[in-house]
């Protein structure tokens, strides 16, 4: 894939009089091989499930012919021209004769009974990127693939090639996951070995994801283990063009030690397949050992055909770039599945979104992806992607796009993707509710009366969706998710109702009393309230997930559909979760009960209803809440910053159903060594505050904060159980009316990357 890329644009069809193709017949040359009948195969295939119609039964001659020719250009190129004698598909290689294809099908409008497409359509074309694919995993971790059969995984290979993806990547039976799942049809060294079949029937490049698992690689005898398992996978596996080996997550080995072990893996994986190549990248390396990698790097081991920049690789993909030589690609991977505890999570993701959807939801993200390319795509050779399954298809897609034409509009690429999975009567409506579903997540669910919309556009869809349609599993996950937004929202408002009331019967606790205060709080607070418009979508949702179950094997529930954990994709069985406090406030009410003084129990109970309230003179910083964070210093635009390493973001750690605030389970929280920023401006100089904090999240880093820049407290660790930590800040310190906080923790570090996070912050005035 050394070939210089070009991408020509000649002309696209004008609307106007179209070809019939009902009639069509194949010509292939005399000399046709397996990728010329594929791809004859794959066309007439795609429009008998669209039409009824199967191309090629006429003999030639008794009407238009679709041609299937080879010709010179740049790789994996095509031409298609359209006359009134019928369509040629000009292949300049075996994927352009591919892809050609596939272009040809993606612009045929076919309906029941329909086979046309323009009459003047002349198109040559040539992809920008080099290496474009994804990582498909048949393993128990991710919420379908496990369940998939050889068809279903062909039909999914074949899309990604009408796409455009020259690349998929695998995952050996051993890596950091289950040995089985009850869902596999087939051993995995089986599966694995037919999806490197079906990589090379499309023209695909096969690459596997391989982690190095085993505890010490300087040991050799662990290297003689790993070089014969890893021998035994390559021996049975048909098609391999490259290896990639994550340097972390899973594996955690020294670099001088994994670099030897790969050294011999090369020369290992080339007894099998001759020119297939090795690659690696520095994943959750500290700072000492990414210098280690990088020394061992700039020698040029011939071994090494690349570097791949993942999640929680330290600094940028420019700054991998600049210290690797120039010999070596860099291949972007990308994570497009996960929506939080993620390389890439998406923005300022309400509590609400992330309490019951959570990690692996149905993520159609088509701008955010967008960005995350354009901001990448120019410092690497290509793309593989992350994924754990079909939640993030449409990412997937878009990717392949772009990958394609970088250029390309996100609209368009959505338009095209509905044609052909949706039909072309409902382009327009599929496109318009893919980006409308990426605005369900943006900004305050509360404030969000977009979700109502989004859920109302796709059932006008379904209400016009013929009976094949609605069996169609990408339109059944559009409506699991429009749904299941809709449903939360509405269920949001009920338990911020009933939390408000709660809090307004705890507020008069010295004039009810202290038990008359509890238990009014408890019964609002546990009351079913649900409209009977909620209890409709929450049925509605799980018919949904019923259907996703039937059709493509989903597995969003652990007890109903056997997924292998709630976190992962499993979010039926997370629908209910507590959207407020009711779970925390039952625990401080059984704490309360336990005090024997009245006037101590009321006075909990207050603080309890004013928890927000900094007192005259003060401010709350709800961090994590994008609507009550108004001193959080922000970082740099989405588009130069989507995975937030300079930025920060909205992180998340336990949840309220087990027994958290919803304000502790939301923080803000950095990456690397970024610091953590809140900047008060315009304070009283004559005044002496207080700062009281909450340490939050899921990473048990240490932390040292600052008060223009003045130590407050030294690195420690976050109290536990979490709790309120309050510090004075000497008056000379806000004698300039201005003060901004600091909170940094130990630079240098590896694994996930993830630092500081803070929860709530109040400054109170003294």
């Amino acid at each position: 894939m050394t070939a210089k890329l070009v991408f020509s644009f000649l002309a696209l069809a004008a609307a106007g009089s179209a070809l019939d193709l009902r009639n069509a017949s194949f010509q292939l040359p005399q000399n046709a091989g397996p990728i010329e009948k594929k791809a004859a195969q794959m066309i007439a295939e795609e429009v008998e499930k669209r039409t009824q119609v199967r191309l090629g039964r006429n003999a030639p001659g008794s009407g238009p012919v679709v041609s299937i020719v080879r010709g010179k250009g740049p790789a994996e190129g095509f031409t298609v021209t359209v006359t009134a004698r019928g369509v040629t598909i000009t292949g300049n290689d075996d994927r352009g004769v591919i892809f050609g294809a596939g272009y040809f099908l993606r612009q045929t409008r076919l309906g029941r009974q329909k086979v046309e497409i323009a009459d003047n359509l002349q198109i040559t074309s040539a992809p920008k990127i080099a290496i474009r694919g994804h990582q498909l995993g048949y393993r128990p971790k991710t919420n379908a693939y496990d369940a998939w059969t050889v068809p279903m995984w062909e039909q999914y290979i074949r899309e990604l090639a009408i796409y455009g993806t020259n690349t998929i990547e695998l995952i050996p039976p051993r890596s950091d996951d289950d040995d089985d799942s009850p869902h596999f049809p087939l051993k995995p060294i089986d599966m694995m070995a037919e999806m490197s079949r079906l990589g090379g029937e499309y023209a695909m490049d096969v690459s596997i994801w391989y982690p190095a698992m085993d505890k010490d690689y300087s040991d050799p005898k662990t290297v003689e283990f790993a070089l014969k398992e890893w021998g035994e996978v390559f021996a049975k596996l048909p098609k391999v063009d490259a290896v990639f080996v994550p340097g972390g997550d899973p594996g955690h080995t020294q670099p001088k030690y994994l670099m030897a072990l790969l050294e011999k893996q090369a020369a290992n994986l080339r007894k099998y397949h001759p020119k297939a190549t090795m690659w690696v990248s520095p994943q959750s390396f500290d700072k000492a050992w990414l210098e280690e990698f990088l020394a061992i790097v700039d020698k040029e081991p011939a071994w090494l055909a690349g570097v791949v920049f993942g999640p929680q690789v330290r600094g940028s993909i420019e700054d991998l770039r600049a210290r690797v030589p120039k010999r070596y690609p860099i291949r972007f991977y990308p994570d497009i599945t996960h929506s939080l505890r993620a390389e890439f999570p998406a923005p300022a993701w309400d509590a609400a979104y992330a309490t019951t959807e959570a990690r692996e939801v149905i993520n159609p993200r088509p701008m955010q992806q967008a960005a995350i390319f354009r901001r990448y795509i120019k410092a690497s050779a290509g793309y593989v992607t992350y994924s754990e399954g079909c939640n993030d298809d449409v990412n997937k897609f878009v990717w392949s796009g772009l990958g394609w034409n970088p250029d390309a509009n996100v609209t368009e690429l959505l338009r095209d993707y509905s044609r052909f999975f949706f039909g072309t009567e409902h382009e327009e409506g599929f496109a318009q509710a893919l980006l409308a579903l990426e605005r369900n997540w943006q900004g305050p669910l509360a404030t969000n009366g977009g979700v109502e919309t989004t859920l109302q556009q796709l059932q006008a869809l379904e209400r016009k969706a013929s009976p094949q349609m609605k069996l169609n599993w990408r339109f059944q996950q559009l409506l699991y998710r429009a749904h299941y937004d809709a449903f939360v929202r509405a269920r949001l408002a009920i338990e911020t109702s009933q939390q408000n009331l709660a809090l307004g019967a705890l507020a008069v606790a010295s004039r009810t009393g202290a038990e008359k205060a509890m238990s009014e709080a408890e019964a609002v607070l546990f009351a079913d309230e649900l409209t009977p418009e909620a209890r409709t979508l929450r049925a509605r949702v799980f018919e949904l997930a019923e259907a996703l179950y039937q059709s493509i094997h989903m597995q969003l529930s652990v007890p109903r559909y056997a997924a292998i954990a709630l976190g992962r994709g499993a979010n039926l069985d997370a629908i209910d979760f507590a959207l407020n406090d009711r779970m925390w406030l039952r625990t401080q009410f059984t704490a309360i009960r336990g005090v024997p003084d009245e006037k101590q129990r009321v006075a909990r109970l207050t603080r309890l209803a004013e928890w927000t309230n900094p007192g005259p003179g003060g401010f709350y910083d709800d961090l994590g809440d994008a609507a009550r964070q108004p001193h959080l210093v922000p970082g740099e635009a989405y588009e130069r910053d989507p995975d937030f390493l300079k930025s920060p973001l909205a992180g998340f750690g336990e949840l309220p159903e087990n027994g958290n605030r919803v304000s502790w389970f939301t923080d803000a929280e950095t990456l690397g060594d970024t610091p953590l920023r809140l900047h008060y401006p315009n304070l009283s100089k004559d005044s002496q505050y207080m700062v009281r904090v909450v340490y939050g999240g899921d990473s048990a880093v240490r932390l040292r904060m600052t008060a223009n820049g003045t130590e407050l407290h030294p690195f420690r660790d976050k109290p536990k159980p979490v709790a309120p930590l309050e510090l004075d800040i000497p008056q000379a310190l806000t004698a300039s009316g201005d003060l901004i906080l600091e909170w940094t923790k130990p630079s240098g570090g590896g694994g996930n990357g993830r630092g500081v996070q803070v929860a709530e912050v109040w400054l109170v005035k003294k």
